[in-house]
């Protein structure tokens, strides 16, 4: 998904999202084990829908006065230049 939509979400869809391809992870893994997973690039996929929705969430924490749905076009933060 991408992270365009996932900043849509609310908290707990995103918390709720997280359980989902965890779960959907270890099932991966246990198939590439015994041997029946079709596709090896589905696991990176799955790891990098995990971290992005966790990074997400965690901008969230660290500056929650920020909208969840301001565009990802707006400009960051300007840095206070040392004199």
């Amino acid at each position: 998904m991408k992270a365009h939509d996932l900043r849509q979400l609310s908290d707990a869809e995103l918390q709720k999202r997280i359980q989902e391809e965890e779960e959907n992870l270890s099932h991966l893994k246990f198939q590439k084990v015994i041997g029946q997973l079709e596709n090896p690039m589905k696991l990176g996929h799955v790891r990098k829908d995990i971290a992005r929705i966790k990074t997400i969430l965690r901008a969230r924490q660290l500056n929650p006065s920020t909208e969840k749905t301001a565009p990802a076009s707006a400009p960051a933060a300007q840095a206070v230049q040392p004199k």
